[in-house]
């Protein structure tokens, strides 16, 4: 009897949709940090849930969804909601003093919290190969850092990580999810209790909304959305632990944000730790083909 693989040709689909969101997440991230300069942080959260649930809403009624949705773990979900407010929450004070680069080099601690998280609470047998490639992509982060006081002090950059934490948690409780419930009912009822959690927060300092920013609200509709949709694709059907370092991919876009949006151009350090940290993603990527062909193979010589 030959041993079962932990779904390979998942993982390979899960990497493509992860590399997806991660495109969408960081225009969205880039508005989120153009708004975070009018408004409170949770403000800005809150706004993030509402103005993406008309498409929620629309989404669920072409997928015919809605008889899905209710059937849930609702202790779960009630945990992604309050991990969702403080993760968009502080991610959103954290870029309104760092430039998107910084901030996501800070961020790159979640896919090894994830990764970590996995083993427990997911029962997942981490390849080796897995725990090398996020290994590599840290040592790139810490390059990235130049580590010294000044990287890791401040409240900007606390906040960051601790947006990290928030998201290695929920990305493992949609995880859990997965197994249960439908992937509608994690998309809807996370942005339904970001909107209700954060707005309630937000309220006693609402700005009101400018009329010259209804087209970044439409924006951040859009962006968040998509990046939603392909995240939530991306932990169904992969192991979690080889779908995470993918998001290391989110520095390069910080990198040409900044340029082109604020004029800011990284350093050498800068560069030097994005190029160890693609290499460790497709060091992974590698492993995954080869990995997969293997599977094929297996499985044609043993019916």
């Amino acid at each position: 009897m030959t041993q079962a693989h932990p779904q390979p040709s998942g993982n390979l689909r899960s990497i493509t949709a992860m590399i997806a969101a991660v495109g969408c997440f960081s225009l969205m991230d880039t508005v989120l940090k153009v708004l975070a300069g009018h408004y409170p942080a949770l403000q800005v959260a809150a706004m993030r849930g509402m103005v993406a649930l008309p498409l929620v809403f629309a989404y669920l009624s072409w997928r015919q969804a809605w008889g899905k949705v209710w059937r849930l773990r609702w202790s779960l979900h009630l945990l992604r909601g309050v991990l969702a407010v403080g993760m968009l929450g502080l991610f959103t004070y954290g870029v309104r003093g760092l430039p998107l680069a910084n901030a996501y080099t800070l961020f790159f601690v979640a896919p090894l919290l994830i990764t970590v998280l996995a083993v427990p609470f997911l029962g997942e047998r981490v390849p080796k190969a897995h725990w090398w490639a996020v290994a590599i992509g840290l040592a790139g982060v810490l390059v990235a850092l130049r580590p010294s006081p000044d990287a890791f002090l401040g409240w900007a950059g606390l906040a960051v990580l601790g947006a990290a934490a928030c998201y290695a948690a929920s990305a493992v409780a949609g995880r859990l999810l997965c197994r249960t419930d439908p992937p509608e009912s994690l998309v809807l009822w996370s942005m339904m209790m970001l909107s209700i959690m954060g707005g309630l927060l937000a309220a006693p300092g609402w700005v009101p909304v400018a009329a010259d920013h209804w087209g970044l609200l439409a924006a951040l509709s859009l962006t968040g959305f998509g990046g939603q949709l392909a995240i939530t694709e991306a932990f169904r059907h992969g192991q979690a632990s080889a779908v995470a370092p993918f998001e290391y991919t989110a520095l390069a876009w910080g990198i040409g944000l900044d340029y082109l949006l604020w004029a800011v151009l990284p350093d050498g350090f800068t560069l030097t730790g994005a190029s160890i940290i693609i290499l460790a993603g497709l060091y992974l990527l590698r492993h995954e083909r080869v990995h997969r062909q293997a599977a094929v193979h297996t499985s044609a010589d043993h019916p």
